[in-house]
């Protein structure tokens, strides 16, 4: 630590993350966008194997007793991060819970703006699904009107959180792991990600510059519907244009291996704060950070959202990241799931019957195709 990492100083919007690497050969992962079953089918077969070698195909599902189904899916992310005691609050950015009702959208907004005056929110705010994985209907809220047409694209009796939005830029997403009577966990992963831009030229309209860039060039499918309305303006020279918000690869994030700064002092943290959360073991923080060199020291970052068992160590779509990498990473993440789940069973958590796995899956697939578009 006595060499400081080169950040991003330049502009606000990937402030305080390592410089990225020019792009070479490649700027897009050959496998980022291939569909999960070709990379999951080794995990399917693996945790076959392993089901039979424990006796107990379920095993998974209860390596975060606390958790619904450990988080596999159908998890509530209020739930989770309400786990927290005082200490583990702390390092957690401050929200609150909405139900949509059959109210009209602007009585529903009232009160939803009355909750957020109680607990300290203020705009902007960003609001996701409390349901739903993915980044799927995350969006950045800056006034009451947009949070009112939020309420309007969201199903009703369904739940969505409002969370502070961080003062940090730099995201990070953080893979740890703690077997069950041991006082200290493991990072296994660090994910860094970029938030996609383009800079005007004071020439060029923001469609031609997602088109000529190298990257969101290949990706324009998902950034021109999402500005549509914003295509034909010409950005001044100089100014950054967002073209993703939520932190997920499959909405056009960035990812990169950050493992090389997995550090003793950044675990340690992580120890002191799941100390405090009852019943976590496995799974991936999302964080927001002022700046690499701080997050090494276990310093200055805030934590969004807590996922569990069905989380992946992200850094494998990095577009480096060689394919043999992506399964040995994966079949690393379940053997390492089912470890722990046989470790709890013995401590008399009781596995779920499949049938509960399956309805949770129906349940959240059933919102997700409801739930408004994603920034």
């Amino acid at each position: 630590m006595d060499n400081q990492i080169k950040t991003i100083t330049t502009g606000h919007i990937n402030a305080g993350m390592p410089q990225l690497e020019p792009d070479t050969h490649r700027s897009v992962s050959p496998y980022e966008f291939l569909p999960s079953w070709f990379f999951y089918t080794p995990v399917v077969i693996q945790s076959f194997f392993l089901g039979i070698k424990h006796f107990d195909f379920a095993l998974p599902l209860i390596a975060n007793p606390s958790i619904k189904l450990s988080g596999m899916v159908g998890e509530s992310k209020h739930d989770i991060l309400s786990l927290a005691g005082p200490i583990a609050q702390q390092w957690i950015s401050p929200f609150t819970t909405i139900t949509t009702t059959n109210e009209p959208v602007l009585e529903q907004t009232k009160h939803a703006l009355e909750i957020m005056n109680k607990q300290g929110l203020f705009f902007p705010i960003v609001a996701k699904p409390d349901l739903g994985c993915r980044g799927v209907g995350v969006k950045l809220i800056t006034s009451p009107n947009q949070l009112s047409e939020y309420f309007s694209s969201f199903p009703i009796n369904a739940r969505f959180l409002i969370q502070e939005k961080a003062p940090y830029s730099a995201e990070a997403g953080i893979f740890y792991v703690r077997y069950p009577n041991q006082k200290k966990g493991k990072i296994i992963s660090i994910t860094l990600k970029y938030s996609p831009l383009v800079v005007g030229d004071g020439i060029s309209t923001l469609k031609q510059l997602i088109e000529n860039d190298s990257r969101a060039g290949q990706l324009a499918n998902l950034y021109l519907p999402r500005h549509k309305e914003k295509l034909n303006t010409i950005l001044e020279k100089g100014k950054e244009f967002q073209l993703a918000f939520a932190g997920s690869h499959s909405r056009g994030s960035i990812f990169r291996d950050g493992n090389q700064y997995i550090t003793e002092q950044l675990a340690e943290r992580l120890d002191h704060i799941f100390n405090d959360l009852e019943g976590f073991h496995y799974g991936r923080l999302d964080v927001k950070f002022k700046d690499i060199n701080s997050l090494m020291k276990g310093d200055d970052f805030t934590i969004l959202e807590i996922n569990g068992a069905s989380s992946e160590a992200a850094h494998i779509w990095d577009r480096n990241t060689p394919l043999k990498t992506i399964f040995s990473t994966l079949l690393l993440q379940y053997k390492i799931l089912f470890e722990i789940g046989a470790l709890q069973k013995k401590q008399g958590h009781h596995s779920p019957k499949i049938k509960e796995l399956l309805a949770a899956w129906k349940e959240e697939k059933q919102l997700t195709l409801q739930y408004p578009p994603t920034d």
